[in-house]
C-alpha cells in the first residue's frame, strides 16, 4: 500500500508540474493551474515581488465570478463563512481579491493554499438557483446537530507533501468508531472530487490507520454522476448523496 501511494503522489507532481504555465503581465507572473473552476476554465493566480517577499492574489476572481452569478456575499452568514473558510487558509480578502504573502522557503505553501481557497469559496458559495434558500453547508451544519452527532468543524491537516488540507469537520474516535473525516460538497463533479481525493491521499497516511473519510454531496437539484462516486470509492472515499443522509447517521453518531 506504501508504495502504491507513493506512487500516486509521484504522479500527482508530474501532472501539477507539466500543466503549470507562466508568463508576465503588466509586473505580475500569471501562474495557470491545471484546477477548473465551476465554468470548467483554469484556475489563474498572479505573483509579484514586495518588500523583499511575494504576494499573491487571484485578482478578485473567485468572489467578482459568484457575484456576476448572482450569489452575492452579503449576508451576516455568507460573510462569516466566507471569513471562516479564508482564515482555515491563511488568506485575506483584499478589496474582493484573494490575497496571501509568502517568503521564498512558504511560497509554493502559500500557492497551494490560495487555489485550495479559491476552490474552497467557490464550492462553498455557488448556488445553482436564486431559489435556493440556504447554503448546502449551512444544511450539513444543521443536519449534524439535530442528529447530536458531535464534530469539530473546520480542521487543518498537514499531509506527506507538506501541504496543509482543509477538511469541513472532524467526528473524533469513539468506543464503537474510528475518526471520521467529513467534507462537505456543494457541487459534486470531477475537479471538486478530485480536490477532496487530492487532500485524502496526501493525509490518511497521517492520521489514525483506521480512519474513514466521507464526502456529503448535494444532489437537491441535480443528481450525481456515478463517475464521482466510483471515483471517490475507489480511494476509500464514502460518498453520501444529501437525499440518502439517514443512512450514515448512526455510525456517524456513535
Amino acid at each position: 500500500m506504501l508504495e502504491e501511494i507513493q506512487m500516486l503522489m509521484d504522479e500527482y507532481r508530474s501532472w501539477l508540474r507539466e500543466r503549470t504555465v507562466l508568463r508576465e503581465v503588466n509586473g505580475w507572473v500569471e501562474i495557470t493551474t491545471p484546477y477548473l473552476d465551476r465554468n470548467n476554465d483554469y484556475l489563474q493566480i498572479y505573483a509579484r515581488r514586495e518588500n523583499g517577499d511575494f504576494v499573491l492574489t487571484d485578482d478578485a476572481h473567485t468572489i467578482r465570478d459568484l457575484e456576476i452569478s448572482g450569489c452575492t456575499l452579503d449576508t451576516p452568514k455568507r460573510k462569516e463563512l466566507l471569513a471562516t473558510t479564508l482564515n482555515g487558509f491563511g488568506i485575506k480578502l483584499n478589496e474582493g481579491a484573494l490575497e496571501v504573502k509568502a517568503t521564498e522557503v512558504t511560497f509554493p505553501l502559500r500557492k497551494h493554499s490560495l487555489i485550495q481557497a479559491m476552490l474552497a469559496v467557490n464550492d462553498l458559495f455557488y448556488l445553482a438557483q436564486p431559489v435556493v434558500q440556504s447554503l448546502f453547508y449551512e444544511d450539513v451544519v444543521a443536519w449534524l446537530d439535530s442528529a447530536e452527532i458531535r464534530y469539530t468543524p473546520g480542521v487543518k491537516f498537514t499531509g506527506q507533501t507538506g501541504y496543509d488540507h482543509l477538511f469541513d469537520f472532524v467526528i473524533p474516535k469513539s468506543r464503537q468508531q474510528p475518526e471520521r473525516i467529513l467534507r462537505a460538497i456543494n457541487r459534486p463533479v470531477r475537479d471538486t472530487a478530485e480536490s477532496l481525493i487530492q487532500a485524502w491521499t496526501d493525509t490518511r497516511n497521517v492520521r489514525p490507520k483506521d480512519s474513514r473519510a466521507y464526502a456529503f454531496l448535494n444532489d437537491s437539484e441535480h443528481p450525481i454522476s456515478a463517475g464521482v462516486q466510483e471515483a471517490l470509492k475507489s480511494y476509500e472515499i464514502r460518498p453520501v448523496p444529501w437525499s440518502d443522509r439517514e443512512f450514515v447517521r448512526e455510525e456517524l453518531a456513535a
